[in-house]
């Protein structure tokens, strides 16, 4: 997918902000560059601004690059049925954009959340998706037991993160008071140089009765979060509120019903796989990474980058940055 020398050479431009129609509304995106589209797919709980240091970078090297807001966050639609939140619907807004922005194909690069949404969007539609970047999450094919009876036995005593997202209105009712303080909080918690120590408490659990704001790490900022990043984030999701963001965590029983027919299915198109050494994400899917073989027969490369934890293009944009535009330039046209 090497970008041709004029579109190489163009000047990148600055960011465009544009809304375009897809199933359920209208979905925000910012375009920065032209050439072969790179679809950017952010996380929880997170917006296009997550991706601000690789849209410059893509599209200097010659690509159209795009970062949406997912459904639910930013400037996108926010329906209120919370089964419009699933899978298929996500993976049918992506494909929307690529249409509307005249595109027949793209490449789709996901981080957290976004990992899963790009390697389903890749799985079910490989006529639009040709080849697909996962960071943070790995892969791991869909099946096995329901989703809500694994989350609800993984506590013990305490209560695992995604259980205590998946009952309504219980999240909002700790972050919705102040949503900057919670913002940085998890970011905080996540991130390499300011998460809590292995004799800390785990801040992917919460206390039976309490919060996760509990095991959040006091007085800390990670390096990579400017006092403006925390801002743009926490304006955000105060005028959106959270709901449309969590809504994507109670729909994981849907998923498992929505996908059973791809049960075991591996992702064949070309992949690139980034992760953090130090991320939950990839030490406890670590049983996830070395099933490549078999589960992304395309893969082309897997990093997990030193001293880097979940919020990985954040955290080390120069070196997500170089990676990816190696792996682009490297795929078939």
């Amino acid at each position: 997918m090497e970008p041709n020398a004029q579109s190489a050479g163009a000047e990148a431009g600055a960011p465009v902000h544009r809304t375009v129609a897809t199933p359920e509304g209208r979905t925000h995106l910012v375009e920065q560059g032209s050439g072969p589209l790179v679809l950017l797919v952010h996380g929880f709980p997170e917006s296009w601004y997550s991706w601000r240091h690789q849209l410059p970078a893509l599209a200097a090297a010659g690509y159209r690059a795009v970062a949406v807001d997912v459904r639910g966050y930013g400037r996108s639609s926010r329906p209120a049925d919370p089964a419009a939140y699933r899978m298929t619907e996500l993976v049918a807004d992506s494909v929307a954009v690529v249409h509307a922005l005249g595109e027949r194909t793209a490449v789709v690069v996901g981080h957290d959340w976004g990992s899963r949404i790009a390697a389903d969007a890749a799985l079910t539609r490989p006529d639009v998706f040709r080849a697909a970047a996962l960071l943070s999450v790995p892969y791991e094919p869909h099946g096995g037991p329901r989703p809500s009876e694994v989350f609800a036995r993984m506590g013990g005593e305490d209560e695992f993160y995604v259980s205590y997202f998946q009952e309504p209105g219980r999240a909002e009712a700790e972050i919705e008071p102040d949503v900057r303080g919670w913002l940085g909080g998890i970011y905080a918690a996540l991130s390499a140089d300011t998460m809590p120590g292995p004799d800390e408490p785990d801040p992917h659990f919460v206390t039976r009765g309490g919060t996760m704001r509990g095991r959040f790490p006091a007085g800390r900022r990670p390096a990579w979060l400017t006092e403006a990043d925390l801002d743009f984030y926490a304006g955000e999701f105060e005028r959106t509120g959270l709901t449309g963001a969590l809504n994507r965590y109670r729909n994981m029983d849907r998923d498992w019903e929505d996908f059973a027919a791809y049960e075991g299915a591996p992702l064949t198109q070309p992949t690139l796989f980034l992760g953090g050494a130090l991320d939950a994400s990839t030490t406890w899917l670590s049983a996830a990474i070395d099933a490549y073989p078999r589960t992304l027969p395309g893969l082309v490369a897997s990093h997990l980058l030193d001293d880097s934890g979940h919020w990985l293009q954040q955290e080390r944009p120069a070196e997500v940055n170089h990676l990816l535009t190696t792996w682009l330039a490297g795929l078939p046209g």
